[in-house]
């Protein structure tokens, strides 16, 4: 991993940072919060989300499975990016994981700014987003996995992962990143940084 820049980084600062940038999709600036599994994105979007009072769509509602990771850029662009480019309203459908297909819609909510978190939020080119990658050690990643889905949900994590190496390689993401951020909650800090950047 990258040494951390050493420069104190708050989501405050991060905010406003944002708002000054000039990506938009029609009226909404996007802000994708991208990575891999386990490395801290949606705690990070979630604070972010709070400091900037904005709503977030979680990619865990639009991936189609665990084979799905490929699929769920077409869907994002479909049913969030395109709309929003050309000023239509946004809305996705929820894929319900216990019973293995897509069921209700969900609008998006008009607004300034629009946080879509998950994994290969980032992976589709050309759309005018402000992209975050968070990135931890794959040791750290794994362990929060299995502690959040349990051990049998082992194999799954690793058929995920490889999707993961291949959306991450061919999309270029990190390289594309506008910020990438450490999700290692024992990189050394002090109490005035919020996170450490690796690449402003």
């Amino acid at each position: 991993m990258e040494k951390p820049v050493d420069d104190a980084r708050t989501f405050s600062g991060l905010a406003r940072r944002i708002r000054a940038s000039a990506p938009r999709l029609g009226a909404t600036q996007v802000v994708c919060v991208d990575g891999p599994s386990g490395s801290g994105k949606t705690t990070f979007a979630a604070r972010l989300a709070a400091q900037m009072v904005c709503p977030t769509v979680h990619l865990d509602d639009l991936y189609p499975g665990w084979n799905g990771l490929a699929d769920s850029t077409s869907k994002l662009v479909e049913w969030v990016l395109e709309p929003l480019l050309e000023h239509r309203p946004a809305r996705y459908r929820r894929f319900n994981w216990d019973l293995g297909r897509y069921a209700e819609w969900h609008s998006v909510p008009e607004c300034g700014t629009l946080i879509v978190e998950g994994v290969g939020s980032g992976a589709a080119r050309g759309y005018p987003v402000f992209l975050i990658w968070v990135e931890a050690p794959r040791d750290l990643r794994m362990k929060r996995g299995i502690e959040r889905d349990g051990e049998a949900f082992r194999p799954h994590w690793e058929r995920w992962a490889d999707q993961e190496l291949r959306m991450f390689d061919e999309a270029r993401t990190r390289e594309r990143a506008d910020l990438l951020v450490d999700g290692d909650p024992d990189t050394a800090h002090d109490p005035e940084r919020e996170f450490f950047v690796l690449r402003a």
